[in-house]
């Protein structure tokens, strides 16, 4: 298959949804499809995102998104965000009477209600309208589904993510005061947290559990210098990637994952790929991974969740390792490949034809009007 990607998250941002694609068209490009990948830093005129500058959105990008479209012919066009690209390839969908489908990574509602004055039912609303003729909405776990499908979403599909095995595993731990230690010095036992840092991930109720030893953050992200200067205790080691993140994993002791704003976690199933149990409050992600582990610990919402951060000092990390073998990229690849919407084979013939012919007539009007304006008076008489 020909597959287009709109998508307003890609490199240098570094995060799920990013990591989670890139997987994903990596698993499916070694299997023959083809991709194309529309994104900010393809060619657009970016501005940053108020409050987050590490976003950039794409500006007047609607007729660069459809003249791709048309180079590229795909069979498929599949919208990952709800920013001003995905609005673009959206919008382009429409207009031409080309299927698409889209997912639902993150919380956007609450993720702009945490930096705007802006009620959540209208960022809901606006979400609802976004996804509305999507053929697919794919969405990271089932209570994420049941919660939109609550709130009158259509057509929505649970799509799990996965994990890198062979990049996070229990050999890349590093004993205490060796060299490879990426916590040279620090107290054990070692509690970490990795991801962006920014108001809606709850990093603070991390930050405040009363726990021994040393709690060590790993991310960039707009509140990393606020949180920096209110906790001089905790140990904020910036953007970490590969062989070094791995082994960051490996050589925590708990991975402590205290959002209540994600759909799912992808760092939960990279510590546990890495041995590390992982403690959460009873949240959409974790409370549809951890359950049923033996891996790590579910805290109620208002519960204290040092105690489970304590509890998971416990856990046999073997068991971290071999449940996290569940998830497979493969896996996820061709559930992926499955709640596409492309069309079928002879309208796909037909709709290409119709458009070709359509264009055609297009260029020959812009040809006939720039040879009526460059020709004299009696000619065009």
């Amino acid at each position: 298959m020909r597959i287009m990607i709109v998508t307003d998250a890609w490199e240098p941002q570094m995060n799920g949804v990013v990591r989670t694609m890139q997987r994903v068209i990596g698993e499916l490009e070694a299997e023959g499809h083809v991709f194309e990948v529309v994104h900010p830093g393809d060619g657009f005129r970016t501005f940053p995102l108020p409050t987050y500058p590490e976003i950039k959105l794409a500006l007047f990008a609607r007729g660069a998104v459809e003249k791709r479209f048309h180079a590229f012919e795909p069979d498929a066009v599949h919208v990952v965000t709800e920013g001003t690209l995905g609005m673009a390839g959206r919008a382009m969908c429409l207009k031409i009477k080309h299927p698409f489908s889209t997912a639902y990574h993150t919380r956007f509602p609450e993720y702009v209600s945490a930096r705007f004055p802006i009620p959540l039912s209208w960022g809901y609303a606006f979400i609802r309208w976004f996804h509305k003729y999507s053929g697919r909405v794919m969405v990271p776990t089932q209570s994420m589904v049941d919660e939109l499908d609550a709130k009158q979403f259509i057509n929505t599909v649970a799509w799990t993510r996965g994990v890198d095995t062979e990049q996070f595993c229990p050999s890349k731990r590093a004993e205490p005061g060796t060299l490879d230690d990426p916590f040279p010095g620090l107290p054990r036992p070692i509690f970490l947290n990795v991801g962006r840092v920014a108001v809606e991930k709850n990093i603070e109720a991390f930050i405040e559990l009363d726990l021994p030893g040393s709690k060590v953050v790993i991310g960039d992200g707009p509140a990393l210098k606020d949180l920096q200067s209110k906790y001089p205790d905790v140990h904020f080691l910036g953007s970490r990637f590969g062989e070094d993140l791995a082994t960051c994993y490996a050589s925590a002791d708990v991975f402590v994952f205290p959002s209540l704003t994600d759909t799912f976690g992808l760092v939960v199933l990279e510590a546990m790929a890495s041995g590390a149990p992982v403690a959460a409050f009873e949240a959409t992600g974790p409370k549809d991974v951890i359950p049923g582990s033996n891996a790590g610990t579910i805290t109620p919402l208002g519960d204290d969740l040092a105690a489970g951060t304590l509890a998971c000092l416990e856990i046999d990390r073997a068991i971290c390792r071999r449940y996290a073998e569940i998830y497979s990229w493969k896996t996820v690849a061709h559930a992926f490949l499955d709640n596409l919407q492309p069309l079928p084979t002879p309208e796909r013939q037909r709709f290409w034809q119709k458009l070709r012919r359509r264009k055609n007539v297009w260029i020959d009007w812009e040809q006939l009007t720039e040879w009526t304006s460059k020709s004299n008076g009696k000619d065009r008489q």
